[in-house]
């Protein structure tokens, strides 16, 4: 199949990556499966997606590598990073890394799928006002910190200086996906 409608879709919960494929092919696209990183490369030795949905938190590696496999092995590749718990932090990591957009889930295929053809950004976005409570402050930065210790807890928490059993309750309320 063509790489214009050749798409792999990183995700490692079986039944959200089935409804995804069912509702691309639909669509007329070609989708391929990968549910992390060993999956991904393994699939990129034989064929050229031009397309990527990747969900940001995986069971074996963070989202963020298969981004970064992806990019690296096709900068024109169209990444869109799906997640349940958006941070400005991981968003801009994304970006950098080779996504041309990050979505909260739940995301429709029409949300997905308007990603990718909303790949250049836009300046006359309006920009609001809004001050950041602390709530939110500290969940971005156990998030931040989450990404940079590759979503390891223990070594979390010892960099926030917070118990474990505490950095887990809290990760409870608020489960990173």
């Amino acid at each position: 199949m063509e790489s214009d409608r050749l798409l792999v879709v990183v995700e490692d919960d079986e039944g959200f990556a089935r409804t995804l494929r069912r509702s691309f092919e639909r669509r007329g696209y070609g989708v391929l499966m990968a549910t992390g990183l060993d999956d991904l490369k393994e699939l990129l030795k034989d064929q050229a997606p031009g397309y990527a949905v990747v969900d940001l938190k995986l069971a074996s590696a963070s989202g963020l590598a298969c981004v970064e496999t992806l990019h690296a092995f096709d900068p024109d590749m169209l990444i869109v990073v799906l997640t349940g718990f958006a941070s400005i932090t991981t968003a801009v990591e994304a970006i950098k890394l080779g996504a041309c957009h990050y979505l909260a889930k739940p995301s429709s295929t029409d949300d997905i799928e308007a990603a990718f053809h909303k790949a250049a950004g836009r300046a006359d976005v309006t920009v609001i006002e809004r001050p950041t409570s602390i709530k939110t402050l500290e969940w971005e930065r156990i998030h931040q910190t989450l990404v940079d210790t590759d979503f390891n807890i223990s070594e979390t928490a010892r960099r926030l200086g917070m118990h474990r059993r505490t950095l887990a309750r809290k990760l409870e309320k608020r489960p990173v996906k």
